[in-house]
């Protein structure tokens, strides 16, 4: 897979050292208004893990200004929009119809409107959407114990991702340009519920608001399986020593899974590695790797790659189960609102 990087920025930065990983797929372009990073010069990239972003070589690169340009560029299988939230909506539009295959990063769009309107426009396994969590090991996981039913059923769990001052981040709050926790942290946690439990077909959430912006906030999904009980917590909490923590704990018949990690403001961490709990009183640590966080991205591009090759989309990348994602968070953003529960129709 020849593919071309649209924004480089953290998540452009992010994904370069992913294709400079795989084997499956290549980094043939990107795209920059900046002339700076254009000439290879990134060291101006912020971000929260990973390598410090530097100078890299540009020479086998071929170097665009514009999507435009880029897209007149026939030997570029696949476009990685890279951009923030609220610039992804026309840069796909542009990809679609310019007959390019396209990874966006999450969220696809920041309205259920939009991002079912992508989805109508592309072609079956053309628009591809990179939400990474199913792809980091605790969470994949918990995915594949779901996948081959190595603990019987699947009875729900609790989802937790919560921040302190998320001021490195202009406009958190502004629904039209990044939709605050609901929708640059939740959706997240929306996707892989969907992928976990389909679609929910009731949500009832409660919370703090900024403005019209959910800022803290608590949810309950019913599903088609009256058994099932499932819940996620998210939102911002105004005190600068407040960690970033995420994590969860799910149900299956026969085990209890439980993960949870913290950031600390002052550079330390925090973590309850992931912990399977057996119906037999035994308990299980499994061993997950080096913990490098390169190596979701890795899997996620390569994932990708096997997607164009076979003409079906990896069940993580799907973007139709993305913009149920956004339709589900569209759906507590007016339960919120209204403080009452809210139906989500079937597609």
């Amino acid at each position: 897979m020849r593919a071309g990087i649209l924004g480089v920025g953290f998540m452009g930065w992010i994904h370069y050292l992913a294709y400079q990983a795989s084997e499956k797929a290549e980094l043939v372009a990107f795209c920059s208004r900046d002339a700076a990073k254009r000439a290879g010069d990134w060291r101006g990239i912020q971000g929260n893990f990973g390598p410090p972003a530097g100078q890299i070589d540009v020479s086998g690169l071929a170097t665009y200004e514009t999507l435009d340009q880029m897209l007149a560029d026939d030997s570029i299988d696949l476009i990685d929009i890279c951009l923030p939230p609220h610039l992804h909506v026309d840069a796909v539009e542009k990809c679609l119809a310019a007959g390019k295959r396209v990874l966006c990063e999450k969220p696809l769009a920041l309205t259920a409107e939009e991002a079912t309107g992508l989805i109508a426009k592309a072609e079956p396994g053309q628009l591809l959407v990179a939400h990474i969590l199913p792809f980091m090991p605790e969470f994949r996981y918990v995915a594949d114990a779901a996948r081959d039913n190595r603990f019987g059923k699947l009875l729900g769990g609790q989802f937790k991702r919560v921040i302190g001052p998320p001021d490195w981040i202009p406009d958190f709050y502004d629904p039209a340009r990044v939709g605050g926790p609901l929708l640059d942290l939740h959706v997240h946690d929306a996707h892989f519920i969907r992928m976990l439990f389909g679609m929910p077909t009731e949500v009832l959430t409660r919370g703090r608001m900024r403005g019209e912006t959910p800022q803290y906030f608590e949810s309950t999904f019913a599903t088609a399986d009256p058994q099932v009980v499932l819940s996620a917590c998210c939102g911002v909490i105004d005190q600068p020593a407040r960690p970033f923590t995420h994590g969860y704990e799910v149900h299956f018949e026969k085990a209890t899974l439980r993960f949870e990690f913290a950031a600390h403001s002052d550079g330390e961490s925090s973590m309850m590695p992931l912990s399977v709990f057996q119906a037999d009183g035994s308990i299980e640590q499994p061993d997950l790797g080096d913990g490098d966080p390169v190596k979701s991205f890795h899997l996620e591009i390569d994932a990708a790659a096997d997607s164009l090759s076979s003409g079906q989309a990896h069940p993580a990348l799907d973007g139709q189960v993305a913009a149920d994602a956004i339709r589900l968070c569209d759906a507590q953003l007016r339960s919120v609102r209204t403080g009452k529960p809210v139906t989500i129709e079937a597609v």
